[in-house]
Formats: structure tokens, C-alpha cells, sequence
């Protein structure tokens, strides 16, 4: 191995170390690779000696802790481990860290794996594609394992699957898919966020090159696919990373340190080795599979000790986390998107690293999900007084660029889904739903949504059952999935709604104050057209209502979410609301609009030259 390598893995700066160690094939054998500096011995097992370490005693190459051995006629699809006496003098089989695929579960050997492909058809998507910040971002989230089962499969294969996803995706208007973690994974339940390879894409949906090939036809067909990637814990489970050379090689060495929230093992972010691992972790997904971006989960729990604001600042992985963004951002010249899950009110997340931030390009917006859900989830009588619940985000939507979401998170365990958590009977929901998601695609900021929000589905995600499709057989559901496509569709089609959203000419507030009817209206302002829209979060009908508004002109009626074929009452007859010189709202304008129980409407100016 090359001294400048070394060098660079063992000062916390490489992006690929996952070129180094691991198993590789070379002329009639695999070099195997791996980083124990406290091993007292390693060897190689497989299936390529029936699991016997005869004769396949690794050598330490350098004196920091790199060990090393090529064994000759070990092929592709051989599966193996390696046999550590650790420093304590316990012998224990490990997964390679570095392995590039492994057994499925719940067998745990590595396998080798040749990831050379000259298969991509996708390099013009890979020149245009960029941060987004002026083009519409509308995310998918997919868990490739319950979007839809294959009859007679335990599993779904990423192949197979890749044409109707992607058709799915066009045809509700998505720009993006992002996959729920597909670094391999002991724990179905876990939903891929304990990780225990790195490198590994999970073997139960398929090959590694059955992924490339889904992301290469999602890029063929324009759509970015974004990874979800966990750098801040992972599993205990012993054949992993737990005490890999017999000492907290990768977690923190004091157990309060180390023990995270989820039963799992902190990263010690401190070292440098760790660094170099995870920061060649992420640019392998982006490397390898052509991944457009990453979400970062819990960063929070990066950010503050045990993601807590009282136990104070981790230095040390705030510093990884800018360091890692710098290095990405560098290599990709600014070319992947970099999304930060992160819940607390921490400054700066979306900020320049060189201007003092942690580097990502968008945070979500947690605070933005929690108070609408909890304002919807209110019995009408009771909103006025939690009106900040919806005006609030606007406060602070400018300090970070914020993405705005309903993920996975808000469906499970207990918490209802999204439509279940609208108050009211069957109808008032699906009402308040189709007003909620205009108010969401009319917000500034990315969007994503899980699957099955498009649907209104009613039951909480399980891993082990695909989306309930049977629903759109429902004509309320049916209604419903070509309204959230429509305004899909109009969001990314029209500029308006995305081009300038994190700038503050983008919106502005017509009335914020109207907390006695429910009632909040406001403007989105692009370069050539602007709309007002207004929301009625009140089973009250309200005609003839008066809203201020900056310019003379008519206001056409672009939706209405209480029309007939949206799964409303009202026939499709757009009103015309004509400005009149009445000043309303601080506007020297007014206008007059008929908004219905539970709903929103849309209206696009047309200016009077």
C-alpha cells in the first residue's frame, strides 16, 4: 500500500479508502485488506477452504495496524470472514468493514464482489445534474422492500422493480427517489438505520449491480436518486464493527459515550480512522452507484452529545461533519445534494463550511412537519388559539434552506398517518388532507413525502407489507392520487414555486392574523407570475371574503380542493375575482373570494398592464 495513502487514512481525509482495504480481485486471486492495529493475529476464512485458516495468516504491512494478504484462486461470489485474535486473546470471526456485499441475513460473511461496470448509459445526466437550489425538488421516499412485493417473494429485487418505480415516479411528478438505508443490515425492523456494512448494499433486494442498473434507468428516465446513509451509529451485533480488534476500534472507548438511543454504538467520531472510513463510505454510494446526494440521519445526535442540547457540543463530530461536507463538496465540485436530518434549532447547518457552517445544502424541517400536524390534529374550535402553529415556520424559514417533509417518521409507531391525524369524519379528513397539500407545495422549500401519503393511505407503514394499492379502487383515494399528482405537477412545472424559494422576495404574507376563522392567505412571487393562495382550516363556508392585494387585475382560480373531481363537493367553476381600489390588509387592492369548508384555493394574478 501506498505511504501517501496511508498517510491521508490515518489523518482523516480519504474518500476512498474503500479502494485500499476490503477484498479485491487481482490476476488469479483477492487481496485482502483490513485495518486491526490491536489484533494479535488475523487470518482469512471462506468457503474457498471450508472455512479452515490453514495457510492464510495475514501480514501487518505497516506499524499502525494495517493487515494484508493476497490469497490466490479466490474468486467473485466467494464468501469469507475474518478470524481475529483480538487483544484481549478472545478469537472472533468478523465481517470485512470494508466488504463490498455480504450473505443474507441472517448469515453474516462477506462475499467478493468485482463492482467494474460499463454499463452506465447516464453521463449526461451526471454532468447537469446539481444542489437544486433554483430547480424543483420533489423526493420520493421509498423502502424498497414494502413499495410493492413481488407474489411468492420474501423480497423484491431492485432489477425487477426498477421500471414501475420509476414509471410511478414520473407519472406523480416526483424529480427525486431517496431509498431508505441499503447499506447491509442484520434487523429487518430496523429499516436499514443499523448498519452493520458500510460498503455493502443489503443483499435482500438483489446484487450490486441490480442497484446500478435501478439508478442508471432513474437517470435515463431524469430522475435523481438519493441515499440514505448513517454515519453516527451502528450495530453491536459481534461479527460487526463492536470491538473489531478486541478495543472500541471504531465506537467510543467509555460505554456512556458509546451506547446510543437505539440500542446501538456510537461512532467515535474523534479518530481519524473513523472519519476516513465513513467520509470513503459516503463518496463510494456516489462513486459506485451514481447516487445524486445523501441524507444524513440523526445529526442531531452528531451535533450534541447523545443529541442532547444539555450534554453540550461533540467537537469532534462537528468538526468530522464539516470536514466530511468540505472534502464532498470539493471532490463533487458542488455537484450532490447533501440533506441533514436534524431537529434541533443548532445555527448554520446549511451554511459554507468556509463561511463558518456544517456544509449541507438542506436541513429538514421538522419544526415546519411537527406544528402543522399537531395544528390539523386539533378540533377546529380550538385552532385560533394555536394559529402560530402555521404562521411560525415563515418566522425562521430564511435561516436555513429548509426542505419540508412528512417521511417514514410520521406514520409509525402509534402516531397515526398522515390522513388519520386530521380531525373530523372520513370526509372532513380527505378535505383537510387536500388542503394541507396545497398548503405544503405552495410553502417555500424541497418537498418530500413517503410513499403511501399519496395514496391518503389509512393503515401505518410495516416493512413487511407493500403499500396498500387497493385503495385507489376507492373513489375518494382514486381522487385524491391525481390531486397530490396535479399539484406535483404544477410545482414543477411552474417557477414560481420553486425558483426563488429561499429568497425572501418569494413570499409574503397577506393576512397571517385571521386566527377567529381558521383562515390564512398569502402570495408566491416569481419572475413572471404570482399566486395568492388562500387556506380555510374551518368547517365554515365563507363567501364574499375580503383579502388585500398589492396589484390591480383579475385573479383567476387555478384549484380549488373542494372541486368534484378532487374528491370534493363543488362543481369545476373557476371564479374570476376582479381588484377593486379598496385597501385591505395594508394592500391597496381587494378582492372577493368564495372558500369552502376545510378548503384552499389557488388563484394566479393577472396583472392589468
Amino acid at each position: 500500500m501506498k505511504n501517501t495513502y496511508l498517510k491521508d487514512f490515518h489523518e482523516g481525509r480519504s474518500l476512498d479508502a474503500y479502494r485500499h482495504f476490503g477484498a479485491h480481485p487481482e490476476r488469479e486471486g483477492v487481496r485482502f485488506t483490513v485495518y486491526a492495529p490491536n489484533a494479535q493475529a488475523i487470518q482469512v476464512i471462506g468457503s474457498f477452504d471450508d472455512w479452515e485458516c490453514e495457510g492464510h495468516e495475514m501480514k501487518k504491512v505497516d506499524e499502525r495496524g494495517t493487515w494484508s494478504l493476497y490469497i490466490k484462486g479466490v474468486k467473485v461470489g466467494d464468501s469469507y470472514k475474518y478470524r481475529i485474535t483480538q487483544a484481549t486473546g478472545r478469537v472472533v470471526d468478523k465481517m470485512d468493514p470494508y466488504a463490498f456485499y455480504s450473505e443474507l441475513r441472517p448469515n453474516t460473511a462477506s462475499v467478493v464482489e468485482d463492482l467494474s461496470n460499463d454499463s452506465w448509459e447516464d453521463a449526461e445526466w451526471l454532468k447537469s445534474r446539481s444542489k437544486n437550489f433554483d430547480r424543483p425538488v420533489n423526493i420520493y421516499e421509498v423502502h424498497i422492500g414494502s413499495w410493492m412485493k413481488e407474489e411468492d417473494e420474501d423480497f423484491v429485487n431492485y432489477r425487477k422493480i426498477a421500471g414501475r418505480l420509476i414509471e410511478y415516479v414520473k407519472e406523480n411528478h416526483f424529480t427525486h427517489i431517496e431509498l431508505m438505508p441499503l447499506c447491509e443490515y442484520p434487523f429487518d425492523g430496523s429499516w436499514g438505520y443499523q448498519c452493520s456494512g458500510y460498503y455493502s448494499v443489503t443483499s435482500r433486494y438483489g446484487t450490486c449491480h441490480d442497484l446500478m442498473y435501478l439508478v442508471n434507468e432513474a437517470h435515463k428516465a431524469g430522475i435523481g436518486v438519493i441515499m440514505d446513509f448513517v454515519p453516527v451509529h451502528f450495530v453491536k451485533d459481534d461479527f460487526s464493527l463492536s470491538y473489531f480488534d478486541g478495543t472500541a476500534l471504531y465506537e467510543y472507548p467509555r460505554a456512556h459515550d458509546a451506547d446510543s438511543q437505539w440500542g446501538t454504538a456510537n461512532f467515535d467520531l474523534w479518530k481519524e480512522e473513523v472519519r476516513s472510513f465513513l467520509m470513503s463510505a459516503a463518496s463510494f454510494w456516489i462513486d459506485v452507484y451514481h447516487f445524486d446526494g445523501l441524507r444524513m440521519d440523526a445529526i442531531s445526535n452528531a451535533i450534541f452529545w447523545h443529541g442532547n442540547k444539555q450534554l453540550g457540543v461533540n467537537e469532534g463530530a462537528l468538526d468530522f461533519i464539516k470536514r466530511m461536507n468540505f472534502m464532498l463538496n470539493e471532490k463533487y465540485k458542488g455537484k450532490i445534494m447533501l440533506i441533514a436530518e436534524d431537529s434541533t434549532d443548532f445555527p448554520n447547518v446549511t451554511k459554507s463550511t468556509l463561511d463558518g457552517g456544517l456544509g449541507f445544502d438542506y436541513k429538514w424541517d421538522l419544526g415546519w412537519m411537527n406544528d402543522t400536524l399537531n395544528y390539523l390534529k386539533k378540533d377546529p374550535v380550538y385552532r385560533k388559539w394555536h394559529h402560530n402553529n402555521i404562521t411560525f415556520s415563515m418566522a425562521y424559514f430564511y435561516s436555513e434552506r429548509f426542505l419540508i417533509e412528512f417521511s417514514h417518521d410520521e406514520v409509525v409507531h402509534g402516531k397515526a398517518t398522515i390522513i388519520n391525524k386530521m380531525w373530523g369524519t372520513y370526509e372532513q379528513k380527505f378535505a383537510q388532507l387536500r388542503t394541507l397539500y396545497l398548503y405544503m407545495f405552495t410553502h417555500p422549500g424541497k418537498k418530500l413525502n413517503f410513499m403511501g401519503n399519496e395514496l391518503a393511505h389509512w393503515r401505518e407503514w410495516d416493512e413487511q407489507k407493500e403499500n396498500d394499492w387497493f385503495l385507489l379502487s376507492y373513489p375518494a383515494h382514486d381522487a385524491f392520487h391525481k390531486y397530490f399528482a396535479l399539484l406535483g405537477e404544477l410545482y414543477t412545472e411552474d417557477p414560481t414555486l420553486y425558483e426563488k424559494d429561499y429568497s425572501w422576495e418569494s413570499f409574503e404574507w397577506i393576512d397571517a392574523d385571521n386566527a377567529d376563522k381558521n383562515m390564512f392567505s398569502y402570495l408566491r412571487k416569481g419572475k413572471d407570475k404570482d399566486y395568492v393562495i388562500i387556506l380555510n382550516f374551518s368547517p365554515n363556508m365563507y363567501r364574499h371574503e375580503v383579502f388585500g392585494v398589492a396589484s390591480k387585475g383579475s385573479y383567476r382560480e387555478i384549484i380549488n380542493t373542494e372541486w368534484e373531481r378532487f374528491g370534493g363537493t363543488l362543481p369545476e367553476q373557476p371564479q374570476q375575482c376582479h381588484a377593486a381600489r379598496v385597501s385591505r390588509n395594508n394592500k391597496p387592492y381587494m378582492i372577493e373570494a368564495d372558500i369552502p369548508p376545510f378548503g384552499g384555493v389557488l388563484l394566479e394574478v393577472q396583472k392589468d398592464e
